[in-house]
């Protein structure tokens, strides 16, 4: 006899939290941007947070990652490689598939100046 031992539920806050933690993590990410984009399509399976904003269809996922870079961060790298660990984490620690990953890079962050001290 095959035991069904139930049902095991993520909330989309997870996810949010995964994909903020992982962004932050990478190097050439000085932050997320606050602002996010909703514009006319806001579904019911949509959530938002800042700097990100997902969508969950057929048990996948679809990312929008917005962020401000460093300044020296080149881009495309910085693109690819945020994709690559979001992806990476969201199929290793929640087991969900990503159908695609969006990255906005919005703005570059200001260089701090230098003080006599530095």
């Amino acid at each position: 006899m095959q035991e069904n031992p139930g049902t095991v539920t993520v909330a989309p806050e997870v996810l949010l939290s995964l994909i903020r933690l992982t962004a932050l993590a990478t190097p050439g990410v000085a932050r997320l941007y606050p602002g996010v984009p909703t514009g006319v399509r806001r579904l019911f399976n949509s959530k938002v947070a800042e700097g990100i904003k997902i969508e969950i269809e057929d048990h996948t996922v679809t990312i929008d990652l917005y962020i401000v870079a460093e300044p020296d961060a080149h881009m495309l790298t910085l693109g690819r490689t945020l994709q690559r660990e979001i992806n990476r984490a969201i199929q290793e620690v929640v087991g969900m598939p990503v159908k695609e990953i969006n990255i906005h890079i919005e703005d570059v962050a200001e260089r701090t100046p230098h003080t006599a001290s530095d």
